[in-house]
């Protein structure tokens, strides 16, 4: 099988909260947008993939996923966020795995790790 692209669709409880917030609050840019009323979809970049945000679930997703976010600067990244009222539900620490991380969690409760990886954590290095 030869993946030419992917992305994470979600469907969230309330699509216009959940856009607002990949948009405004973790400032996601927009790739495109589709559909319109209840029908409207849209579709975030995602570093090297992306999120879209389509249909209406009746239930939220919660804990049955996660999304993972790499970030350049994670002390920015939470200020960041701070400012713009995110809630942080594990502050910026370094794991025993030696990835320096935080956990936010979207409106809908789907868990979010935002993830700085060190400059001498083995993930950086190519092993081919």
């Amino acid at each position: 099988m030869e993946v030419l692209s992917s992305r994470v669709l979600l469907h969230p409880t309330d699509p216009a909260r959940s856009r607002e917030f990949y948009r405004d609050q973790l400032g996601l840019a927009v790739y495109r947008e589709f559909g319109s009323g209840p029908a409207r979809g849209t579709v975030f970049f995602l570093g090297g993939g992306l999120l879209e945000l389509s249909g209406r679930a009746e239930q939220p997703a919660g804990p049955a996923i996660a999304l993972w976010l790499q970030v350049r600067d994670l002390a920015a990244a939470h200020r960041e966020l701070a400012a713009k009222g995110v809630p942080v539900i594990r502050e910026p620490k370094r794991e025993p795995w030696g990835l320096d991380e935080m956990w936010i969690a979207d409106p809908d409760g789907v868990s979010i790790a935002v993830v700085e990886i060190p400059e001498d954590h083995p993930m950086r290095r190519r092993t081919s």
